[in-house]
Order: structure tokens, then C-alpha cells, then sequence
């Protein structure tokens, strides 16, 4: 991961000096020439707008999808109401809607294999909508087909913004913000178009529509739709669809219309069949009641309506139930979610409101739903927010509604044919206001909030549980990235959310663990760690078997591990080399001058043998047994000098005797490298080897099946049955070459694993860090996941292959005239540079995978091609499931000589761990010295609303804080130095209200600035009320730190931000003015202003590196300026060439600025193509490099590659990453970004794969966008583009073959440039993965 990089100011004196440092600087950088940047997401956001429920992925799962702006996640929810994340994927675009079309209720014509599942239907800023299909192979959505609506970007009168959907799938509206929609019917047929006919509406721009009293139209804006089912539609009937829509016309205040439209799809004309006007309480929604055939709720101010539609001409009101439920709110929750003060020192409060709530492209004061101007908005009239219908078909309709109270109810409406009743429940739920709801069948919810976690709750006892949470760190900020050495722990702090529900987010990459036990450094020489359970059926390990360099210990699984390798049986003064269990009760140890018969007694396992009896060993002949494996009813060994493979195995002679006997011996040419056998219950073994059999042609014989690895190098799929002894049935080479065409080395197999989902293949790990998969070829059909679970003894089509059989056997054991089948290899990643063990989370063939290199992969082995993510645990040698009553998902890691007992959290979807801290936490500092954070929290409860404190990064605790004045709110912080002690720099405000006019002006305001000592003091031991960790024990109690106030001195203006400039001065901005700042003899009692420079704008940022000084205002961009010592003057050098609202700026060096401004974009700004003793301070800021991100970052943070081994490709390679610079930014969706600097070849090279990647139908962007359009919006003309790392990111996750056919085929971009090297799949997954792997 990217990593905090450490600045040492300069200590240049004088102007002359830094002049030379910068001339120096300034030739490096004109030696660069231009920036080449990768934007790859590491975190995708948590912020969740919409929310739906289907069946995506088959007819019986019920799926969740989550739609984030620019990405779609799709969870389950399991029994337990834990959120489980199934696929997340950038969509790259902007979602504005999504919804479910459910063809298989509606096109039973169509294609079964599209009919099976529902499709998810998306409206986003591509102008298009999609229609999107779940591949379970690819693990992601696809598109099916798109249907152009309008152009990029959708302005406010083109439709684009909101989905309804028909319960019957057969019709489709959409809107645009206001005057027009669209309405859609969709084809039957199992060819053509999925669109049958269409209509806008109205189909000219004004055009007026007929009703019945004459005519209108619907210009205003749609604020809701819902279509209104009728009775079923016969075969010769026209279909006339009826939609109801809630408009919101211009100047109408507190009021919106009600609007029924039918569509006659023969005429193609539509009708407003009815029009309500009336003065009402405002309506919010109007939605449908499933399977009621005419009947709607309207959600209004302080009521819900029921509505009878079933006579169109002459709608009636059915029920109505007030919602006036303010005197029963705790004081906890207010009435409205409150905006967060996260930008008011900028005047851009509107525009905050709108990111962090509407997550939307309009501004607060230009949204036409905005009501807030409203005179007669009634007090304190609740209204619904969110809602969701029960799943499932029910007689009487039942719906779930969340108040903007933070209750949430439940509703039930009877709909007889003669009388209609509605109850309604009492509060099941208090929480936060909700922004979506979805209904599970299992009576599960999904709750959704603004700028908090989501919950999970569950029907039960007339009341709402919480299950578990969904976590949502956005909005993010501010943050900071630390990295404890003496944990190899990295984790980046992040601000995130508001008010009582703001919290410090600890974020670490990969799968989140909890570590549940450490025990002493005291296992020095550990080789090799398995779990062995008592009996083959049993659902719990009852062993743990630790092997040493010349010694064996085995360890009883429970509460507590206890040493009974004497009570279990085995040699405990030799090097296990495999053990297992081989029949129930029978447990073999493996070593390396035999195989020993192992009987636990009934003293470590209720199910052991009485006493101790005499063990059986079998020796082979005076060979060195090099490695084994034990499977059910069979062992299998290999020896080397010279090379046998044995069968062995077990019978029971008598009462607790048990003899190994040989079944069969053969020669082998090459040395065995690794053995594996399928862990199956003894029926499944069979099943899988009969499958096999048939395949060949040689009946059904009982015997097993068990995979190999070989010097030669390969791996290989071996039968043994009694009467054809062992037969080859595929071989796969493990020989790899890299770009040049010579042997890449270390390529024998270290592990070799068969795994089962919906086909059968080989996965391996080599010796030099490379992990390989393996698929019968497309001409030899793959026997399926089916033959296991059904028992499905068919036989396979047999498929011989032109291919020389392996000369693995010498003698014995071949079967002329069969040839096994070439394996294709279908995947190749580098995870390292260390041997590769592969060990399964279960015996499961499906089950998924532990990658263990130089560091812990989960790998998934459900996944197209090869998909792994990193687990978040230091590095380890050994690793082996743990499966207890305790821990039924444990896992145990050999690290740092130590036993580490972990168990990866499946409840959380993000590897997050949140610190409540009461407020809102705006900014974040890493103390190097305390190891301790600084945060400055506002919107705290009490007489004090903000202070900055001292929190444990470790436990979340506040240790300290330094409180402001009544009133006063912290705006900004920085840690400096004066002299040689570090002092704490505060910006503060002393003004309500914002700081900047909607001209961009200052506001008239005051603030203080304040300079804090951090004193460390002794103390006692704190009381824990729970067991502290050696990182709590370490850094709470041994020492507390504390702020006290050095200085402090009120300033005509808000104080927004603090920078070190230099090593004797500090930069701070008020207003529209920014000042040189200095503490006379290195006092901190003291600061002297010693020159201020003025911008025709509010300044919103201010950073500095050595002597260039960089100043962001909210119109102007980016100015560069530069100071001279002996005239104490701010000059002004460089300028910004375009306006940009400027949100964060960073100086990489003092030549080049990264900037993210309000409209989501970066930009890469340079003087080095210009000198400084010509330049004019007009439009000469050059820009090198942008992206549009689609999203606004707060924050960013300097950073580096670690150039880890497991990069190591080339000889190059760690010092080629050592050099790059790195930029980390977060958003207000939640999302992490890391912009890693590339060289000219390699950004070259990718940009011809990445115009690739956007055509291929299988990585092109879902949602219809032209990608290089996307990428470029908000951007200046001219600069060259960064490259979207998540695009290239999916070249990984094709197949080797399917990789060379992205890049076989031809490119229709005119490119500027042409890759100096040839573009070969090696070379452009060598480049990708080192970033992926440095990034993870």
C-alpha cells in the first residue's frame, strides 16, 4: 500500500539558498518531462444511494444490490443477518437510478438461460439505459443491452434521473429532472431488441398533452412515478399502460401535483386521465401496492394516503393515517438529518449538502425539489423516507416505511373486493432516518443511513433486532496513513460521518482478521503445521500437528492447547512430513524413515482407544521418504535417489492392531515435488474417480484419484485402481518463459490442489512464487460440479489428444495406448517470490483457498480465472485451518515464532474498525513520538462543541483533549516545530455562519489561532473495563500526553489552514489574506507576522515545499508564490490557467501541484517548462496530467511504493518502484485512490491495452459510457489523461486466452503514442501486478 511519506523542511536561510536548491529541483523535474500517472482504486465507496432486491445470480438466491454512485456491490444476507459482499465492480459512470426487471415472471418465451434470473436495470450519466445480467463465471454484471435516452452528462431536461418499473416487467419509465419522461415496453420475442416500442413524453419540447377538461403539460419537476397495475391484459387487448406521477411546478410552494398518464402502445399517444390540483399537504411519493390491481400509496407531510385507481377517471382517497409522531422523539434524533460543517470556512455549505446527502450533481440552491424557501412548510411534519413491500407474494400487502423521526413501522393493508382496511403497528424500530429500505424473505431489513453504518435488523417478537451493521465510512474528511514497524501493521485514519455518528475509521486493505491468540516466541524451526480430525465424518478438528526441524509435536484442539503428542501416538523426535486421518479412530504420521500407525487414547479424545497400544510402522527398504499424503483409506508416498511412487494401505488385523501394507510401487523418472488428495467423504471420493474412469473408457472400478507435482516440471492427475494400477489421466506443464523466451526458473511445483465448482481443474503453487490454474481443454469436456452433488455416475465424452504421454513411469503401472490429456493453462499470477503452499479452508472441493507466499492470499476458487485478496496479517511461513467448537472458523498462522490463532470476520464487508468519538471529527494527525493520534472533533454535546484530543490508535480511546471556548469551532491544525520541540498550530472560528459570500468573497469573520505544547507525563496504570491488548497496555499505560496553550491571539477572520513552511516558518490563511509566519527565537510563547500575501478570493487551501508556497482559492485554482527572506515579500510566480473550485492541493516537489477540485476531477499542474526569473503570473501553470474521478476528495496524502520482494519480476524491478512518488486521496463517497507515478514505457504500454480493455465486450464500461469521454470531463483540454487502473485491473481477471485476444485485437484509437516493447500478455500483467500487489 501507499505509505505516508516523511518531509524534512528545508534549512535554507536565505533566499539565495533555496533559489539553488530550486534550480536544482527544477532541472530534476525538467529531466521528467511530462507526469505519467496510474489512478488505481483501493478502497471503492461505501456511501450507498439506492438499494434492490432480486434474484440475480440464480432463481433461488435472493440478492442484494447496492448502488454507489460509480460502483454496484451485490450482497447476500445469510440466516445470521450478516452482510456478505458477493461482487463489487466499477461501473465507470455515474448511477443516477437503478431498478429490477423480473423477465422470468413475464417472458417465459425468452431464453432460459436468460429467464432464470432477474436483470438489474440502471439509468446513469452515460445518456443510456442498461440493462445488466449477473455472470456467476465472471462473478460480475454484464450488459445486456442499452437504449440511448440522451446525451452525456444528462442536463436537467433530458431524461436520465429516475427508474419505475411495471410488476410485470413488461414496461419501463423514465424520467428527467423535470418537463419530460419516457415510457418503454419491453419485447417477448427471443430475438431482436429487448425494447418493443417506446414514447417521450411530450414528444416536442412544450407540446401539451390532452385531459379531460382540455389540455396541460408536465413542465415542473418529476419528484416521483410509479405505474398503477390493472387487470391482466388479454392476449387481443391493447396494452395500455397508466403512470402516476407527483410534479412539482415552479412556483407552486407547498404544493405538488398528482398526474395519472396512460400510454395506448397502438396509438402511441398519451393521456392525462386525471389531475389533481388541489391545495394538500406536500407529497413526496406516490407508490404502488403489489398485486392490488389499481390501488397506491401517497407519502405526504405528516400523512400516508391509500388511493383507489381501479376507476382511473375518478380516483378516491381509501385511508389516511397521520404521521404526527414529533412528541414521542428522544432528544437523541433530531427531526432531519444534519449537514456537517465540513465546509462553511469556504462558503460551499449548498454544495456539501448536496455531496454528502443527494450524492447528486446539483447544488442545494438549484435542485428543484428544494423546498426549503417554502413559507408554508408545516412544523414539524413528519413524512415517510424510505420503504420497502415484503417479499414474497402475500394475500394482505405489507409494508415497512422509515420516518425522518428515525422510526420505522410497519403497515398492513387487507384489500377485499368489498371493504379495505389498513393497520398500522407501532414504532418497531428507533434509529437514524433512513435513506432505503429493502424486505428479505428470511424477514430480514436492510436499513440504510446517511453518513453512518447501515443495519441489518430482523422481525422478531413484534419488534426490529439488529443483527449487524453495514458499514459506511463516507464521508471521509480528512485522514492520515501510519505504519507501526513493530506490528507490520499499515492502516490509514480516516474522519468520517457527523455528529453523534462521526467516527475515527481505521482502514486496513485485504480481509479483515480478529486475533484471537498469541502465544510466546518459543517455536523456532517450525516445518510445516496440519489439523487432523479423529474421524473422517467429524465436523471439528480434534489435533494440531506441529512438525520441527528433527522433532514433532501434536496438540489437542479446545479451549486451550495442551501437548499430548505421547497420549496420541506419533514419533516425536522426527520431522513430520504429512499426517492425516485414515480411517476413523486411525490417524498416520508420515516421516521421513517411515509411515507410523497412530491410535490416540481415550485420555486426549472421548472416542480414543483404552490404553496405549504397540504402534505399526512400514519402512521402505531402506530409502528416504521425501514426502506423502494421507487420504481416506489410502496413503501415498514418494522417496527419492532413487524415485518411488508407493500406494499404501490400511488394515485392522485385530482389536486396535492396524498393519500398512504396500497396494503398489512404481519407478519414476522424475522426482515427485508434492502430493494431493482430494479430502472427499469416501462416496464422493469414489464418484469423482468414476468420473474420471469413464472419461477414459475403463469402467467402474473402485480406486482414487490423487494429483501430483514433478521436477520435470508438472503436474499431473493419477488414478490407482486394484486392476489397472495407476494411469495418467492429464498432465499440465509447469515450464514458463518470460518475455525474452528463456526458461523462467523455480517453475517445480510446491503444492497442486483439485478443485470442484462448476467444472473441475488444477490449481498450483510453484517454488518461485508463481500460482498456476489448470482446465481441461475445451475439445475434452470437464466433468462437473453436478456428477458430485447429484451422484452422477454418466460417463464423459473421452478426448485424446495428439500429445506424447509423460515418461513418469519406468516400468510398472503404464497403460500403452492411453493418453492422458494436455491440460491448458489458463491462468499465471506472481504472489510472491517465495514457494507457494495452497491450503484449503475446508475439505470441500469448492472450498476456498489460503495462498501463502511471502504473504496471505485468500483465494477464491469459485472465481473466473485466478481471483485472491490479500488477508490483513503479517507475514508467515505456515498456515492450517482450525475448525472448533470455539473457533469453527479459525485459522493459525506460524509468524515471528509464534502460534497466531485468527478468524477472518466475515461480517465485515470493509476491513474497517470504527472508534465512535461523539462528534464530528474534521482533522487528523499521526504523533510520531506518543505513536498517538490528534484529532479535532466539532458538533460535541455540552457547553464546549469542539476540542482536539489525544486518541489510542489501538483502542479508540480518548486519552486527552484540550477544549475551545464556548462557541468556538476548530477549523484546522498542523503539527510544527519550533526550535527543536514540536509544537500543535490551530486555526479556529469564533463566527457562526460561512466564511465565503456566494461571490467568492471573504465573509467579515473572526477566529484565533493557537499554538498547543504536547507534554508527556508519567501516570498510573489506567483501569481497562475490558482485557487490554499489549498495544493498549504499551501506550496507555505507561505515559499520557497532554495540550497545553502556549499562545494564542484572535485574527480578523476564520483561520482555515496551517502549513510548515521552510524549517523556521509556518504559512496561515484567513479569508482572501495568507501570512508568513515565524516564532521569534524558536519560542513557542510567541509568533511574529512577518508578510502576508492577498488573493482576489476566498483561499480554501494552503501547502508548501521547501520554498515554494501553493495557494488554492474557490476561483482562481492554483497559485504558486514564492518568498524572499531579505524584503520579507510574497511574490506571486505562477498562476492557474483555468477557474477550479480548489478542494485539496499537495506539492509534490515546487514545480508540480496534484489538485482535486469540487467537481470531481484531479489535475496535475507544472511550471517546469517554464523559468522563473520570465514568468508572468498569467495562465503559465501547465497541466501535465488529469482524471476525473466522478467523485469530490477532501483529502490527500503524499506517499511511496514499498518495493516488497514479491515484486521482483525483473532485477529491476524494486529499485524501479523505490523511486515513485504516490498520492492518496479519499472522497466524500468513502472511496481511496492511490495515483501511482509510471515511466514512459510502461504508461505507453497501458494506454494501448486500456483502448483495448474499453472495447472488449467483456471489460468494456456496463453502463454504455465512452470511457476516454468519462475520464476527461471536468478535465482541461489538452492534458494527457491518467490511466484508470481499474479498467487495466481487469486484464487480470481474464484467462491467458482471453487476455491474447484483448490484445490481438485491433485498436481504432489514434494513440500518440506506440509502446516501444511488443504488447505481449507477460509483460502487461508483470506491470499490472506489481501495482496491484504494492497497492495491496
Amino acid at each position: 500500500m501507499a505509505i505516508q511519506e516523511k518531509e524534512s523542511p528545508s534549512s535554507s536561510s536565505s533566499r539565495t539558498a533555496a533559489s539553488n536548491a530550486g534550480g536544482n529541483s527544477r532541472s530534476r523535474s525538467k529531466n521528467g518531462g511530462d507526469a505519467f500517472y496510474l489512478a488505481k482504486t483501493v478502497l471503492k465507496g461505501s456511501a450507498i444511494i439506492q438499494a434492490v432486491r432480486g434474484r440475480f445470480r440464480s432463481p433461488c438466491s435472493y440478492d442484494i444490490v447496492f448502488g454507489k454512485e460509480t460502483s454496484i456491490e451485490l450482497v447476500k444476507i445469510d440466516e445470521y443477518g450478516i452482510a456478505h459482499n458477493i461482487s463489487e465492480q466499477s461501473v465507470f459512470g455515474i448511477i443516477k437510478d437503478i431498478a429490477v426487471v423480473p423477465w422470468k415472471e413475464t417472458s417465459q418465451d425468452r431464453n432460459p438461460e436468460v429467464t432464470t434470473k432477474d436483470m438489474l436495470l440502471v439509468i446513469s450519466d452515460s445518456g443510456k439505459l442498461s440493462f445488466l445480467s449477473f455472470s456467476n463465471e465472471m462473478n460480475r454484471f454484464f450488459s445486456m443491452a442499452h437504449v440511448q435516452l440522451s446525451g452525456p452528462g444528462n442536463s436537467r431536461n433530458q431524461v436520465g434521473r429516475m427508474l419505475a418499473v411495471h410488476s410485470t416487467g413488461s414496461f419501463v419509465a423514465a424520467s428527467a429532472y423535470e418537463d419530460q419522461l419516457a415510457i418503454f415496453s419491453l419485447s417477448r420475442s427471443i430475438s431482436g431488441d429487448i425494447i418493443d416500442k417506446k414514447i417521450l413524453c411530450p414528444a416536442e419540447k412544450d407540446a401539451r398533452l390532452k385531459a379531460k377538461s382540455g389540455f396541460t403539460n408536465i413542465c415542473g419537476t418529476i419528484w416521483s412515478m410509479c405505474f398503477i397495475s390493472k387487470e391482466c391484459f388479454q392476449h387481443n387487448e391493447v396494452p395500455k399502460p397508466l403512470l402516476a406521477i407527483l410534479l412539482h411546478r415552479s412556483g407552486s410552494f407547498y404544493r405538488n401535483e398528482l398526474l395519472l398518464l396512460e400510454w395506448n402502445t397502438e396509438e402511441q399517444t398519451i393521456h392525462v386521465l386525471y389531475q389533481l390540483e388541489e391545495a394538500w399537504p406536500l407529497a413526496y411519493h406516490v407508490v404502488e401496492v403489489p398485486q392490488s390491481r389499481g390501488f397506491a400509496l401517497l407519502f405526504r407531510a405528516g400523512d400516508i394516503v391509500l388511493m383507489d385507481f381501479r376507476n382511473v377517471s375518478n380516483p378516491s382517497y381509501v385511508y389516511r393515517t397521520t404521521l404526527n409522531f414529533s412528541s414521542l422523539e428522544d432528544s437523541k434524533y433530531n427531526n432531519s438529518t444534519k449537514m456537517p460543517d465540513i465546509m462553511d470556512e469556504e462558503g460551499m455549505y449548498s454544495v456539501a449538502a448536496s455531496a454528502l446527502l443527494e450524492l447528486g450533481e446539483i447544488n442545494k440552491s438549484d435542485d428543484p425539489m428544494s423546498v426549503d424557501d417554502c413559507h408554508s412548510v408545516q412544523a414539524h411534519a413528519n413524512y415517510v423516507c424510505s420503504w420497502s413491500w415484503e417479499a414474497g407474494l402475500t394475500k394482505n400487502p405489507r409494508i415497512i416505511v422509515g420516518i425522518d423521526s428515525g422510526d420505522i413501522y410497519a403497515m398492513e393493508l387487507c384489500l377485499e373486493s368489498d371493504a379495505v382496511s389498513v393497520g398500522l403497528s407501532d414504532s418497531l424500530y428507533k434509529g437514524l432516518p433512513s435513506n432505503a429500505m429493502v424486505w428479505l424473505e428470511s424477514g430480514m431489513v436492510a436499513v440504510i443511513f446517511d453518513m453512518a453504518d447501515g443495519a441489518v435488523l430482523k422481525l422478531e417478537d413484534g419488534f426490529l433486532q439488529h443483527r449487524s451493521s453495514i458499514q459506511n465510512i463516507a464521508p471521509i474528511l480528512d485522514m492520515c496513513v501510519a505504519n507501526s514497524l513493530e506490528e507490520k501493521d499499515e492502516r490509514i485514519f480516516a474522519c468520517s460521518g457527523s455528529g453523534s455518528e462521526g467516527s475515527l475509521r481505521v482502514i486496513r486493505n485485504g480481509i479483515s482478521v480478529d486475533n484471537l491468540l498469541k502465544t510466546d516466541p518459543s517455536y523456532q524451526g517450525v516445518a510445516g503445521t496440519w489439523t487432523v480430525k479423529m474421524n473422517v465424518s467429524d465436523a471439528y478438528h480434534s489435533f494440531l500437528v506441529i512438525s520441527f526441524v528433527e522433532q514433532t509435536r501434536v496438540l489437542s484442539v479446545g479451549v486451550s492447547f495442551r501437548d499430548v503428542t505421547e497420549a496420541v501416538g506419533f514419533h516425536s523426535n522426527v520431522c513430520t512430513l504429512a499426517c492425516g486421518t485414515v480411517s476413523d479412530g486411525v490417524l498416520v504420521q508420515i516421516h521421513q524413515f517411515g509411515v507410523r500407525i497412530c491410535l490416540p487414547i481415550s485420555d486426549v479424545h472421548p472416542e480414543g482407544i483404552p490404553l496405549s497400544c504397540p504402534t505399526t510402522e512400514w519402512n521402505p527398504n531402506n530409502m528416504t521418504i521425501s514426502l506423502g499424503a494421507v487420504g481416506h483409506g489410502v496413503i501415498v508416498i514418494g522417496t527419492s535417489n532413487p524415485c518411488f511412487l508407493y500406494i499404501l494401505g490400511v488394515k485392522s488385523s485385530s482389536l486396535y492392531n492396524y498393519d500398512i501394507f504396500q497396494m503398489h510401487c512404481v519407478k519414476l523418472q522424475n522426482e515427485l515435488s508434492c502430493i494431493s488428495i482430494p479430502q472427499l467423504q469416501l462416496e464422493q471420493n469414489k464418484i469423482l474417480t468414476d468420473s474420471v474412469a469413464k472419461r477414459r473408457g475403463i469402467g467402474h472400478l473402485p480406486g482414487v484419484l490423487f494429483v501430483i507435482g514433478t521436477h520435470r516440471p508438472s503436474v499431473e492427475v493419477l488414478s490407482f485402481t486394484l486392476d489397472k494400477g495407476i494411469q495418467v489421466h492429464a498432465v499440465g506443464t509447469t515450464l514458463l518463459t518470460n518475455n525474452e523466451g528463456t526458461s523462467v526458473g523455480g517453475c517445480v511445483p510446491q503444492d497442486v490442489r483439485l478443485a470442484v465448482v462448476d467444472r473441475v481443474y488444477v490449481l498450483s503453487g510453484l517454488r518461485n512464487g508463481m500460482l498456476l490454474r489448470f482446465e481441461w481443454p475445451n475439445s475434452s469436456p470437464f466433468f462437473s460440479a453436478d456428477e458430485l452433488c447429484q451422484h452422477d455416475s454418466a460417463a464423459l465424452r473421452s478426448a485424446s489428444l495428439a500429445y506424447k504421454p509423460p515418461k513418469i513411469f519406468m516400468a510398472r503401472g503404464k497403460n500403452e495406448g492411453d493418453n492422458p490429456v494436455a491440460l491448458q493453462l489458463i491462468a499465471c499470477r506472481r504472489i510472491g517470490i517465495t514457494p507457494v503452499f495452497l491450503i484449503p479452508l475446508s475439505d470441500s472441493l469448492d472450498a476456498d483457498m489460503i495462498a501463502l507466499s511471502d504473504r496471505p492470499w485468500l483465494l477464491k476458487t469459485a472465481r473466473h480465472s485466478l481471483s485472491y485478496t490479500s488477508i490483513s496479517f503479517q507475514p508467515s511461513i505456515y498456515v492450517t485451518p482450525v475448525c472448533s467448537l470455539e473457533c469453527p472458523t479459525g485459522i493459525l498462522f506460524v509468524a515471528d515464532n509464534s502460534l497466531h490463532l485468527v478468524e477472518m470476520i466475515s461480517s465485515k464487508r470493509l476491513n474497517v474498525q470504527t472508534f465512535h468519538l461523539g462528534g464530528t471529527p474534521r482533522n487528523v494527525l499521526y504523533h510520531d513520538e506518543s505513536k498517538l493520534l490528534l484529532v479535532m472533533r466539532t458538533e460535541l454535546h455540552g457547553s464546549c462543541s469542539s476540542d482536539i484530543c489525544f486518541v489510542s490508535p489501538f483502542s479508540g480511546m480518548v486519552l486527552s483533549s484540550f477544549k475551545f471556548r464556548p462557541g468556538e469551532t476548530g477549523k484546522c491544525m498542523e503539527l510544527l516545530k519550533a526550535g527543536n520541540k514540536q509544537v500543535l498550530v490551530v486555526g479556529t472560528s469564533l463566527s457562526t455562519g460561512p466564511a465565503i459570500m456566494p461571490s467568492g468573497e471573504a465573509e467579515s469573520t473572526k477566529g484565533r489561532l493557537l499554538v498547543l505544547c504536547l507534554d508527556k507525563k508519567q501516570n498510573m496504570p489506567v483501569t481497562f473495563e475490558k482485557i487490554p491488548t499489549s498495544d493498549e497496555i504499551r501506550h496507555e499505560e505507561t505515559s499520557s500526553w497532554n495540550l497545553r496553550l502556549s499562545y494564542e491571539t484572535e485574527w480578523p477572520g476564520m483561520v482555515v489552514s496551517v502549513c510548515q513552511y521552510l524549517h523556521q516558518y509556518f504559512l496561515a490563511s484567513v479569508g482572501n489574506a495568507f501570512y508568513v509566519c515565524s516564532f521569534p527565537s524558536d519560542n513557542s510563547q510567541k509568533v511574529k507576522r512577518l508578510a502576508i500575501g492577498r488573493t482576489r478570493f476566498a483561499i480554501t487551501t494552503l501547502t508548501a515545499h521547501s520554498f515554494r508556497i501553493a495557494v488554492g482559492d474557490c476561483r482562481d485554482g492554483i497559485l504558486f508564490y514564492s518568498y524572499n527572506e531579505d524584503s520579507r515579500k510574497l511574490e506571486e510566480i505562477y498562476c492557474d490557467p483555468f477557474q477550479r473550485l480548489v478542494a485539496d492541493c499537495l506539492l509534490m516537489d515546487v514545480d508540480t501541484a496534484f489538485v482535486s477540485d469540487r467537481k470531481g476531477s484531479i489535475v496535475v499542474l507544472s511550471s517546469a517548462k517554464h523559468s522563473e526569473d520570465n514568468a508572468s503570473p498569467e495562465r503559465n501553470l501547465t497541466p501535465t496530467s488529469s482524471y476525473y474521478l466522478g467523485e469530490i476528495s477532501m483529502s490527500m496524502v503524499k506517499g511511496a511504493l514499498i518495493p516488497t520482494d514479491n515484486l521482483l519480476l525483473e532485477p529491476d524491478a524494486a529499485s524501479s518502484l523505490k523511486s515513485r512518488k504516490c498520492t492518496v486521496a479519499s472522497t466524500l463517497l468513502g472511496s481511496v485512490i492511490a495515483f501511482v507515478q509510471m515511466t514512459k514505457e510502461e504508461y505507453e504500454l497501458l494506454e494501448q491495452v486500456q483502448a483495448k480493455l474499453v472495447k472488449d465486450k467483456l471489460t468494456s464500461p456496463i453502463l454504455g459510457n465512452d470511457h476516454n469521454e468519462f475520464r476527461r470531463r471536468e478535465c482541461p483540454p489538452g492534458a494527457p489523461k491518467m490511466l484508470d487502473g481499474d479498467m487495466l485491473a481487469q486484464f487480470l481477471e481474464l484467462t491467458s486466452t482471453q487476455q491474447e485476444a484483448v490484445l490481438n485485437t485491433p485498436s481504432s484509437d489514434k494513440l500518440s503514442s506506440k509502446p516501444s516493447k511488443p504488447l505481449t500478455a507477460n509483460r502487461v500483467v508483470q506491470i499490472l501486478e506489481r501495482v496491484h500487489h504494492a497497492l495491496s
